[in-house]
């Protein structure tokens, strides 16, 4: 009896030591390839400076091929309006960091392979390395069609049916690995709500429908809040910095998607040095237009490490201005108002300052009910320039203009008249307190209501 429970105890103490030996091999592999992970980030870091110089040095010597092949414009908020700029110089920016991030795709996943060779019994370690990898690569085919359709869409002025059809099928792509590799629809219930619906609800086939629609909104919300000197470069840049300070707090206090984070860095940080070098030449007065390739192209960029890291409620938060400005634009967007082509705000070459573009008021009879709830609520809000223009001789009618719905006219409506410089910097100030709007209602109401 006394043999049998000294065996008994023998082997209690052989399996402590044996669960103690395997956990310190996981915690030494999980050591190791955080070693690793921030080894990848310091060589993607070098790599972005390159992808900086890149841009910076190519954009010169390729803009007079622009120029050749009938890609340029006029700065109509310039008293010269002859000087030919090039336009869509976006697709460098965006070749640059394709090329980047595909140079950068060995480097980061050669590790897994030697995981692979001295640890191939942790599988789920491997399958994790393999997701990760298939990500990646989902991401970069999303950013490469987003790119071309960009691409596509300056060379042939698509309409704008056309430009909320191509987000969607560039999207597809993440959706699917998106379902084969996380496939997690659970969203948590707010504290509110959950005596109603639960902790958590499983939206299912509506939760990818969002998906879907977060990628058609980032491509097209930086591309309807543009137009002046540096803006849309400049609110992609400040949005870029806001996911990468995002990233790096989730990483310090240890949070539970670690290889997210350090995915959507390893996406972010040559964007922000492309990003960097394009505003070089985009600040006012532009020497160059971007187009609505890169306005595509950092839409796409977004939207994939929004889904891929799994934090797409957050990425919206850095959307504020954007989705004001959709929500403010709805009335002309959905032409329950009229919506001229081109929105910019209209510049004035007396007093070389912008003032808010106009469109002409049909009769109020000749308007629907809604059209005329919609201007009696703007004007009462005073969020429009609403004012007679004249009467025709004819008759009795008289003529009234509205200020353009976008939020570009709405800061000249506000503040009044200024230089384009100035109207880019306000914009982006906006921009910046939004971020810090985000980062309160992430760390602040968040507690509260989860």
């Amino acid at each position: 009896m006394k043999l049998l429970l000294r065996t008994n105890h023998m082997c209690d103490v052989f399996v402590f030591c044996l669960n103690f030996e395997f956990d310190s091999f996981h915690i030494i592999i999980e050591s190791n390839e955080q070693m690793d992970i921030n080894y990848t980030l310091y060589i993607n870091g070098f790599m972005s400076i390159l992808a900086y110089f890149g841009v910076k040095n190519v954009i010169p010597k390729m803009s007079s091929m622009f120029i050749d092949a009938h890609l340029f414009g006029n700065d109509l908020c310039k008293k010269d309006r002859t000087k030919k700029i090039p336009e869509s110089q976006g697709v460098i920016a965006g070749c640059i960091y394709l090329i980047i991030l595909f140079c950068f795709i060995p480097i980061q996943f050669s590790q897994y392979k030697s995981n692979h060779h001295h640890f191939n019994h942790d599988l789920f370690t491997i399958n994790n390395h393999h997701h990760l990898f298939v990500q990646f690569l989902a991401g970069l085919l999303s950013i490469c069609c987003m790119l071309f359709l960009g691409f596509a869409d300056d060379v042939l002025n698509l309409r704008w049916r056309v430009k909320l059809l191509l987000p969607t099928l560039a999207s597809l792509p993440l959706l699917l690995v998106y379902a084969l590799t996380y496939d997690n629809t659970t969203i948590i219930v707010p504290k509110p709500f959950r005596s109603l619906l639960g902790f958590s609800l499983d939206l299912n086939l509506l939760y990818y429908v969002y998906l879907s629609l977060l990628a058609v909104f980032c491509t097209n919300a930086i591309n309807i809040l543009a137009g002046i000197n540096g803006l849309e470069v400049g609110q992609s840049l400040l949005i870029c910095l806001s996911i990468i300070s995002y990233n790096l707090v989730e990483l310090l206090r240890s949070s539970n998607h670690y290889h997210s984070h350090v995915f959507s860095l390893n996406m972010m940080l040559p964007f922000l040095a492309v990003t960097g070098a394009l505003l070089h030449y985009n600040w006012y007065p532009a020497r160059i237009f971007v187009g609505d390739t890169f306005c595509y192209f950092a839409g796409m960029t977004f939207a994939v490490v929004g889904i891929l890291g799994h934090f797409s409620k957050t990425m919206l938060l850095f959307f504020l201005p954007q989705i004001f400005n959709f929500l403010y634009s709805c009335p002309q967007l959905f032409h329950f108002l009229p919506c001229p082509r081109h929105r910019l705000p209209k510049y004035n070459p007396r007093t070389d300052l912008m003032e808010p573009s106009t469109f002409t008021v049909p009769q109020r009879s000749q308007m629907s009910a809604s059209a005329n709830l919609m201007l009696k609520i703007l004007t009462f809000l005073r969020l429009i320039e609403y004012r007679e223009i004249g009467t025709k001789s004819t008759t009795t009618t008289t003529t009234y203009e509205c200020s353009n719905l976008t939020l570009i006219n709405l800061m000249l409506v506000f503040f009044g008249p200024m230089r384009e410089s100035q109207l880019t910097r306000l914009l982006l100030i906006i921009q910046f307190i939004c971020t810090l709007i985000a980062f309160f209602i992430r760390y602040g109401l968040s507690e509260i209501f989860y």
